[in-house]
């Protein structure tokens, strides 16, 4: 790898993590203080501190190459049921949806239609802020079939990752992104689209009202003013890190999971948000 390697992630908490050359340089604060999925992972996060978190960062680089030329690109199980990568790798496979426009370190934006690379991308993936091109990862997500944006820069473009799955013929497209802005500008360009707003900790309550408006799923993080928003939402998926459908899209992707899984669900009517027993602390 170059001197110009350099990813820059938003991990547990929200916490800013630079990466250079395999290797963790800057770990910044979180802005919460515990987090029930984090304690989850597989390098668990029991305590929100730049040490623990430099630690399950590390574990991620060694465990699958993340931020390396070594990163693995396909998974199968799920981690979480509702969980963005879970939800579209699901809908794909079923055939409600033709493409997800996803991105990952080492490619930045890319078109996947291969359920086990967006799961293999997104299931491993903390907010992703920056990345530059790694080639052994973009031929690895061309090997199965995903398509790079840009794979000379490793740009991070959702909208422009969307205009590309509609070149290559895709007509029911999915979208992550993590800005209120950009939601609403591929909500006006692409109206079909299905929107699925992530790493929404830390948003403002401007950029949380925007991003409800925009999108068709919400996963809402640590994030109160997502779980205010999410008032007028059609349905919750989960309790400590809810996720709502916003539309009858958005609706249909997670009743199509649940319709999948073989895991024991509830559902019962009730006006949202329904708040868990455990949540993220504090909320922000």
């Amino acid at each position: 790898m170059s001197d110009r390697d350099e990813h820059i992630i938003e991990a547990a908490g929200k916490c800013r993590v630079v990466i250079r050359n395999g290797r963790v340089v800057e770990v910044g604060l979180p802005q919460i203080e515990d987090c029930p999925l984090a304690r989850r992972f597989a390098c668990p996060v029991e305590e929100m501190t730049p040490e623990a978190i430099k630690r399950n960062i590390e574990g991620r680089i060694r465990s699958f190459g993340m931020c390396t030329p070594e990163r693995e690109v396909l998974a199968g199980p799920d981690f979480v049921i509702f969980g963005a990568s879970e939800l579209l790798s699901s809908a794909v496979r079923r055939g409600d949806l033709d493409a997800a426009v996803i991105a990952s370190d080492g490619a930045g934006t890319l078109v996947a239609t291969n359920p086990a690379l967006i799961q293999g991308i997104g299931g491993r993936m903390s907010g992703l802020v920056k990345t530059s091109p790694i080639p052994e990862v973009i031929a690895r997500i061309e090997e199965n079939g995903g398509v790079v944006l840009d794979p000379a820069t490793a740009v991070i473009d959702q909208a422009a990752g969307v205009a590309r799955a509609a070149e290559l013929g895709h007509r029911r497209i999915a979208v992550t992104t993590a800005a209120a802005a950009e939601a609403a500008a591929i909500r006006e360009r692409f109206p079909d689209a299905v929107i699925v707003a992530v790493h929404t900790t830390g948003l403002s309550q401007e950029e949380a009202v925007q991003m409800a408006g925009a999108a068709d799923l919400l996963t809402a993080c640590a994030s109160k003013h997502i779980r205010e928003a999410a008032k007028a939402a059609l349905l919750q998926a989960g309790t400590s890190i809810p996720v709502f459908a916003m539309t009858p899209a958005g609706k249909a992707i997670i009743l199509g999971k649940i319709a999948e899984t073989d895991q024991q669900v509830i559902i019962h009517g009730a006006r949202l948000p329904v708040p868990g027993s455990q949540s993220p602390s504090p909320l922000c």
